[in-house]
């Protein structure tokens, strides 16, 4: 069972925030566009980086850790899953605590007449 110690992390950390889409109705998998656009770069990044770091031989993964199914390029499935359930988990996370604090500016927020219906006069 130690081959699925990393798919099970990553499951808890899933179900750890599920109820914040849920409860809290923060819509991050409604707006699955914007969450798309969020994960593309950090799958490409980073998964860049492991490929890189794994064929330096400056980066392994223990073999006991993971199912041994592997991606084009060699990462574990493991890995390219850790790039999309984290961030998951980070912004389901930014999203509860935006819901909770509407106040609470992150930066994302449409500028003075750009909401729908502040058309220009």
């Amino acid at each position: 069972m130690r081959h699925l110690t990393y798919l099970a992390v990553l499951a808890v950390c899933l179900l750890g925030t599920a109820p914040l889409e849920i409860l809290l109705r923060t819509r991050v998998y409604a707006r699955w566009r914007r969450l798309v656009a969020t994960l593309v770069p950090v799958l490409v990044v980073f998964a860049g980086w492991d490929l890189y770091a794994v064929a330096r031989r400056q980066w392994t993964f223990d073999a006991r850790s993971i199912t041994g199914i592997r991606l084009p390029g060699g990462l574990p499935l493991e890995e390219v899953l850790f790039f999309v359930a984290v961030p998951v988990c980070a912004v389901l996370t930014l999203e509860a605590v935006r819901a909770r604090r509407p106040g609470w500016l992150v930066g994302d927020e449409p500028a003075q007449g750009d909401a729908p219906g502040d058309e220009a006069r």
